[in-house]
């Protein structure tokens, strides 16, 4: 076996690759094969290789990497200027980068403008060979960024479907439907049947509109009524307080919101109006954002899996890169709901954990609002590692299991 060279520390500069090769005592095409074709060294060889280049800390250089093999090993995410911090978005990226990072990709950011989708910012990446591929979220009705990245051949994996008849490309989803239906379920099993929903227009979100439909299938499941118990809002919590209005007039015992963001503008009304959420009026969010368990009381929420959204997405984009004829993967799945203490039973007496039945009426809900913005999520989520392999073509819509009903203890 070589004895390695120079074992002395590198001093300044940047390590090269004649240098790890000169350590390990190897030729520098043999450093390029364990860095890009290690299948062809002797397992021997390949971790000298390997250890050599973690003790000099040796980088390969992106552009070269990029000449040899066409791949800049970035992929493109559009982001939308929004006024404050998205929980919902901030947990998925995180996830989005570090699934990326294990498969040996990094996330390149660029600015989209606020509003629909556009194509501003992809057509500019693309000329200029920046980007391997996209993942696309916020996806909306007459969404053109799939068929005009499909019509060029640019592989991409969308977090959110398409919301129209014709689907375009994979994608990830999660099912906001089966969210709301089992918020419905956990109502009417505490007793409610006056239960209402407070959501986005109709039409403005494919989103919103799902979620909206859970509720409504349950309803009609158990014979209830939803006519005159469906109220809608942007996402601000001031717009919700006043939507959430009608609602409480016309009786509802429950409100089941699109968002965590409309159940607390909820949480301000029933204050104003001297009643307690939880107590008086049950309440259900969407999203289980950070602040949910810290609100008085917490917020019972449905959680959408963002890390394995993230993972997913990864694995999807990759598979599309590996085989760009393979059939179309689409991955539905199921949320799932956390049960805190702004749902009981109708007219129950008890204070909510940790709370008194006479909490002060500026409890939490509007110093954490701004925590709680949100951007009209997609959805989306996969449970599969990242790989490289081309995936497995499924059926179009898979079912989706339930969704778990937990309760922190």
């Amino acid at each position: 076996m070589p004895r390695p060279q120079n074992a002395s520390p590198v001093k300044g500069g940047p390590v090269t690759l004649a240098m790890v090769a000169g350590r390990a005592g190897v030729s520098s095409q043999t450093v390029s094969n364990a860095i890009n074709s290690p299948d062809r060294l002797r397992p021997e060889t390949l971790e000298r290789v390997r250890r050599v280049i973690d003790e000099m800390g040796y980088r390969p250089s992106r552009a070269a990497q990029t000449l040899r093999t066409r791949s800049s090993k970035l992929i493109g995410y559009g982001i939308q200027p929004a006024p404050a911090s998205s929980p919902v978005l901030d947990r998925f990226l995180h996830a989005l980068s570090g699934a990326a990072d294990e498969a040996g990709y990094r996330i390149l950011l660029f600015a989209c403008p606020s509003g629909s989708p556009t194509l501003e910012g992809y057509e500019e990446l693309l000329d200029q060979h920046e980007v391997d591929g996209f993942v696309l979220s916020g996806t909306e009705h007459n969404d053109p960024r799939q068929a005009w990245l499909a019509k060029r051949g640019v592989p991409f994996v969308a977090f959110g479907r398409m919301w129209s008849r014709r689907q375009i490309g994979d994608w990830v989803d999660v099912d906001g439907a089966s969210g709301t239906d089992a918020a419905v379920e956990h109502l009417i099993a505490l007793g409610h049947r006056r239960i209402a929903f407070l959501g986005w227009g109709r039409g403005s979100s494919g989103a919103g509109d799902d979620r909206a439909e859970g509720w409504q299938r349950a309803m009609r499941r158990h014979g209830l009524p939803t006519r005159g118990r469906r109220a809608q809002s942007v996402n601000d919590m001031d717009a919700a307080r006043a939507a959430v209005e009608p609602l409480l007039d016309a009786g509802a015992t429950a409100v089941v919101a699109a968002s965590d963001m409309l159940a607390l503008g909820c949480y301000q009304t029933l204050r104003e109006r001297g009643t307690a959420p939880g107590r008086d009026v049950a309440v259900v969010g969407f999203d289980d954002s950070p602040t949910a368990e810290l609100l008085s009381p917490a917020l019972t929420s449905v959680a959408q899996p963002l890390e394995e959204v993230g993972r997913a997405c990864v694995r999807l984009l990759l598979a599309r890169m590996a085989a760009p004829d393979a059939p179309p993967e689409r991955i539905l799945l199921a949320p799932s709901l956390v049960v805190r203490d702004s749902t009981r039973e109708p007219g129950a007496d008890a204070a909510p954990t940790g709370t008194t039945a006479e909490a002060d009426a500026t409890a939490p809900a509007e110093a954490t609002a701004e925590a709680l913005v949100t951007a009209a999520p997609a959805e989306a989520t996969a449970e599969a590692l990242v790989t490289a392999a081309p995936a497995v073509a499924t059926a179009e819509f898979p079912a989706t299991a339930a969704p778990a009903v937990t309760t922190p203890d």
